[in-house]
């Protein structure tokens, strides 16, 4: 018997001019909507921010949006609608987080300042790395925690999780507990360096290189002493010199996920991450003006804002509590790990 005639299913017709014109507009009508609800979000979260310091609005923003995914008959405006808006919006503000950072103001910290933050950052980064696995969790939530902890908060999580593409959950953890931790650490350092009789300027070096968050850094830097200005542009200048640091530490994260995920591909250094690095050099030239500068950073805020508001949308509410006992000691870990270590070291080299 002859087998049976094997027939290929005829090819799928290309669709038409006109229907690819319509898909197109309700596409872009579509990425339009979002993107005003977006940076709707950012400047609510920028308000309340204001108003409640210690709320960042990168927490605030996602925070919208998780409600917003988790209320019956809004989530399905909001839920996956436009996910390649909200990559452009992250990396957008990634790279313009570049212009806050100029080599000259790294450089100005002396080999005393630079040692500080190098080893902070490594020795964090490497021993959360450890603890994760020694706790068992997952190494993509040790490692958005070892990044976030180590770097720059919020911003360090959504940048490494763009390379790592871990689950929205593990996201939103990090974020977190990033978020409370450096908030905790915000009257804490101040406290702690004066009863330890540390100078003014070993509490702001204290500070940059131990607290989470920019924002955080900031508000801690208010707290110390009378120095003022000095005072906050010394934990300022060291709080960005571990920024600068995002792009070595993403690239080990990617690196330490690929290992244990073959399937996981991409550019070991994605292209918003030179961006970043431009911006750095173009700041570092000193040709923008100080009122360029200013709405640069306001944009920054601003876009990283409407990203989390973004990322907020894919996280369901119920996955996140009871918040994992073993995550919560790993970021009681990596938090005293970076503020041991700067300490030790501001204490003998500052």
């Amino acid at each position: 018997m002859l087998p049976p005639e094997t027939v290929s299913p005829p090819p799928t017709p290309p669709p038409a001019p006109g229907e690819a014109a319509a898909s197109h507009r309700r596409r872009s009508g579509t990425y339009t909507r979002r993107a005003i609800v977006a940076f709707a979000v950012a400047g609510i979260s920028l308000v309340v921010s204001t108003a409640v310091p210690l709320l960042g609005p990168l927490l605030v923003a996602m925070v919208i949006g998780m409600v917003a995914a988790n209320t019956p008959g809004v989530s399905r405006y909001v839920v996956g609608t436009a996910p390649r808006l909200d990559r452009l919006l992250l990396r957008s503000g990634i790279v313009l987080l570049g212009l806050k950072i100029a080599f000259s103001d790294v450089l100005s910290l002396g080999m005393a300042g630079i040692v500080v933050v190098l080893a902070t950052v490594v020795t964090t980064y490497a021993a959360t790395q450890l603890a994760g696995r020694v706790l068992g969790l997952e190494r993509d939530l040790t490692t958005l925690i070892a990044a976030g902890f180590s770097i720059c908060g919020a911003a360090a999580v959504a940048a490494v999780e763009t390379s790592i593409r871990a689950k929205p959950r593990d996201v939103a953890l990090a974020v977190a507990l990033v978020t409370i931790f450096g908030t905790v650490m915000i009257g804490a350092v101040p406290a702690l360096g004066h009863l330890l009789g540390l100078t003014d300027e070993q509490t702001a070096v204290w500070a940059g290189a131990s607290i989470h968050e920019v924002a955080q850094v900031i508000a801690a830097a208010s707290l110390i002493g009378v120095g003022g200005a000095t005072v906050l542009a010394t934990a300022t200048t060291v709080k960005l010199a571990r920024v600068i640091l995002l792009v070595p530490v993403q690239m080990v994260s990617a690196r330490v996920c690929r290992s244990e995920d073959g399937s996981r591909s991409g550019p070991l250094v994605p292209l918003f991450l030179v961006g970043f690095l431009a911006a750095v050099a173009v700041r570092s030239t000193g040709v923008l003006s100080q009122g360029v500068l200013d709405l640069a950073a306001a944009l920054t805020t601003l876009l990283l804002s409407a990203a989390m508001f973004g990322l907020g949308t894919g996280i369901v509410a119920r996955h996140l509590w009871p918040v994992p006992v073993r995550a919560l000691l790993l970021a009681t870990i990596s938090t005293v790990v970076a503020c041991a270590v700067s300490l030790a070291l501001v204490w003998v080299l500052v």
